[in-house]
């Protein structure tokens, strides 16, 4: 058994040696990832005591379960869960298909030169910040000085109601302003996906008849379909995850009810408020992170038993 290792081990060696500048790539991303993704670990203790700066971490009393109860027991507990999972699902639901069915349509369409013109376009959204990106939301749904001001002041001579002071229409703003940003960058991997298509299918398909849409529905879409169920799960997996800057940006007084979603509820407690309850907000961010990866095996589990494909 030893030598058996033993040779496992040199062959290992012989092909990092043969290919050592792969290896030695690779170096910098498995640093950056070492440093800002594993050593932080640590700090989740933190989740567990009651921390005091004076004291560090492995000082700080050991409390146990008191920061999940008092996040528990909270008055907005409720409203906080509602929220994250409301604009989870919404997000979910509506932007996930619309880059399959994006790079589908792009990649059926005949012209070169209009699919590239489209594919840039829809790509440069995505490289603006998130703060002109609310920005530009702000300006565009102003009800006196926007885009959306001006058009129903023109057909109505009245002025418009306020969208962004109505705390439900908070979602529905988050989620399209999203799914405007990122529909191009989204895409990219589906239409990488349909370029492995074997030509000859279509132009077989082409001879006995079928339409373009017939090639669509049963060439291209089960061509993606593995990656369609992979990049799914990974969703899935990050469905909690939802960015704090943009909903922090687009809060105020009158959507607080609609808009206070655990990320930014992390960012008030542990570093906004007076208090900068270090203890509490790990332990908030830990919960997020243990029910993101409960959802994540259960999408890997479902994926596996319905496609037979999954990430493990």
């Amino acid at each position: 058994m030893a030598a058996k290792q033993e040779k496992k081990n040199h062959k290992l060696a012989k092909k990092i040696r043969a290919r050592w500048q792969i290896y030695l790539l690779l170096l910098l991303p498995v640093a950056y990832i070492v440093v800002f993704a594993y050593v932080p670990m640590g700090g989740l203790v933190l989740a567990f005591k009651h921390y005091r700066v004076k004291d560090g971490i492995w000082g700080s009393a050991w409390v146990g379960l008191e920061n999940f109860n008092k996040f528990f027991h909270s008055y907005n507990f409720g409203t906080i869960i509602k929220n994250t999972l409301t604009i989870s699902f919404y997000s979910l639901i509506a932007s996930f298909p619309i880059p399959v069915m994006f790079a589908l349509l792009l990649n059926a369409m005949r012209g070169k030169r209009y699919k590239k013109v489209i594919q840039t376009v829809t790509y440069v959204p995505h490289f603006i910040s998130t703060v002109v990106m609310v920005g530009l939301v702000f300006q565009l749904l102003d009800n006196r000085s926007g885009i959306y001001g001006n058009l129903y002041t023109l057909f109505t001579s009245s002025t418009a109601p306020s969208l962004l002071g109505v705390g439900t229409n908070f979602k529905h703003i988050y989620v399209w302003s999203g799914i405007w940003q990122n529909l191009g960058y989204n895409s990219i991997i589906y239409i990488a996906a349909l370029t492995s298509v074997d030509q000859a299918l279509h132009e077989a398909a082409e001879i006995d008849g079928a339409s373009r849409w017939q090639r669509l529905l049963h060439i291209d879409f089960p061509a993606i379909l593995p990656t369609t169920s992979i990049m799914l799960i990974l969703a899935v997996g990050r469905i909690m995850n939802i960015g704090y800057e943009k909903a922090l940006l687009m809060q105020n007084n009158l959507n607080l009810n609609y808009s206070e979603i655990i990320s930014t509820y992390v960012y008030k407690v542990g570093l906004a408020s007076g208090i900068n309850d270090y203890s509490l907000s790990t332990a908030v961010g830990m919960f997020n992170a243990v029910i993101n990866l409960i959802l994540l095996f259960t999408a890997n589990w479902g994926s596996k038993k319905l496609s037979g494909s999954g990430i493990f």
